[in-house]
Order: structure tokens, then sequence, then C-alpha cells
């Protein structure tokens, strides 16, 4: 196995063996400087001022007396549209905002808790303390009631206590759908209320 770098037409793709391919290590999203080859572009200074239409030659003697970077913003404009810009801030900027952003999203998964139609008040407050705890971390729940055997004949036993279940907890969560059953469970789905 030999690492060979492909300069061409993919500057940043790595090949583990030429045969059979390649694999990219990271993606170029804008067009930079000598990169952009068209024959006129419209270009925008770095404050944002329409500067007009120019070939890309000139737009790069701009930007080089300028002391910043010719990039390519709208591909798909006619005449494609460039931007004078320092692009190495630009790239620190966006990934300081796509971190922050990242750190300030909270993931809502979905927690399941299983009973059977005979459950004991102990072990149902167990698992309604769980739930409880669930919803106030702020995810959703799953409530399901596994029947077997001779316990399908008696479906109801299970639908009360997921209303009852749902009952208990309807200050932390609301019901979003009525029991339903999924083969030989039963289930219901409770969300946690906003603002709590």
């Amino acid at each position: 196995m030999f690492l060979l770098r492909v300069r061409a037409a993919y500057p940043f793709f790595v090949c583990k063996n030429p045969f059979w391919g390649c694999f990219g290590i990271s993606s170029n999203v804008h067009q930079l400087n000598d990169e952009i080859r068209d024959s006129e572009i419209r270009l925008i200074g770095s404050t944002g001022e329409q500067l007009g239409i120019m070939s890309a030659a000139k737009a790069l003697e701009i930007a080089d007396e300028q002391g910043l970077d010719l990039v390519k913003i709208s591909p798909q404009a006619n005449p494609p549209v460039c931007k004078l810009m320092d692009y190495g801030k630009f790239r620190f900027e966006q990934s300081k905002r796509e971190k922050e952003a990242r750190k300030n999203q909270h993931v809502v998964e979905i927690k399941e808790v299983r009973m059977s139609p005979g459950i004991d008040v102990g072990d149902f407050n167990t698992k309604l303390k769980n739930a409880q705890k669930f919803l106030s971390e702020g995810n959703r729940v799953k409530v399901s009631v596994r029947f077997r055997g001779r316990e399908m004949a008696h479906t109801e036993i299970g639908r009360d206590l997921l209303l009852r279940f749902a009952e208990q907890t309807n200050e932390l969560a609301n019901l979003e759908k009525e029991p339903k059953m999924e083969g030989r469970s039963m289930s219901i789905f409770l969300s946690p209320k906003a603002g709590k």
C-alpha cells in the first residue's frame, strides 16, 4: 500500500491504490485566486461595494494590491461573482460560528420505558421516575407494554396502564398519540412540555 497525492483535477484527494480510486480528506468549498479561470467576473470589494465586471486577471491584480484573496462566492451567477476578502480570517470565523452552533444545539433522543401488563406498584413507580427524569432532560419518551401469550386477550389492561402512566406525567409531558397496538406491544409517545 502506498499513498499518492493527485494534484491535477482533485487537489484534496488521496489515493491508497491508484488502480482502485480515491477518497476525499477535505473539501475545498470556494475557488481562490489562481483557481478562478473565468473570462470575466463580477467583483465585490472587501466592504461590499460593487467594483464592476472585469477579467479574472485584473481582479487578481486588485486583490494582490490590497493584500487580499479573490474568492468565488457565487459560481452559478452569470458572470460569476467574486469577492475580495481575507480567506483565512473568513474560514476561522466560519468555523467559530459552526462550533458555537453545535455547542448550543440539543439533540432530542427517544428514550424507551418497557412494562408488562401485570406490573406491580413499586416497579411502576420506578419506571415513572425514570420517564420523568428523561422528560426533564428534554428527551421524548416511548412507553410500551408488551403482551405475552394469553395477555393478548386483555389488551385493555395495557391501555389503562399506559393512560395512567401518561396521566401521572402530565405536568411534565404531553401525550402525543393515544395508545396504539404494534404487533404484540402497545405504546404511547410523551414529549416534554415547552419551557420545562
